[in-house]
């Protein structure tokens, strides 16, 4: 599960945050333990609770005291408005940036892209 290009800790908080957004995990469901997911994952139980203590401060999770930790009610929808934050910054203003440069006009763009949507299966 885990990879050498960032913390493990990072991937967690990255894993859990897939779970949010594709329904797996929903608003003020329970999530594993840090002990449980560190004894599942075979990883040190500190780098397990630094994960799930960034998805706290960033408000994704939040803890009930001798209960454990749940999804936030609005996780969700906090996560998606972050990544399609993200999409536009690191995807879409690229591309028409570079569009511009190479002169593509960005009507064009804009066709290609609706082209591509209707070649999606229904």
């Amino acid at each position: 599960m885990f990879d050498d290009r960032s913390p493990i800790y990072h991937q967690i908080a990255e894993s859990i945050k897939n779970d949010i957004l594709s329904g797996a995990l929903g608003a003020d469901e329970q999530v594993m333990s840090t002990n449980q997911y560190a004894a599942y994952y075979r990883i040190n139980p500190a780098t397990a609770a630094k994960g799930f203590q960034q998805l706290v401060d960033e408000g994704v999770l939040y803890k009930r005291r001798g209960i454990g930790m749940f999804v936030s009610p609005d996780a969700r929808d906090m996560l998606l408005a972050q990544r399609r934050e993200h999409f536009f910054a690191d995807v879409v203003e690229p591309m028409v940036a570079e569009a511009r440069v190479i002169g593509i006009p960005l009507d064009d763009v804009v066709a290609r892209i609706r082209s591509l949507k209707a070649e999606e299966p229904a």
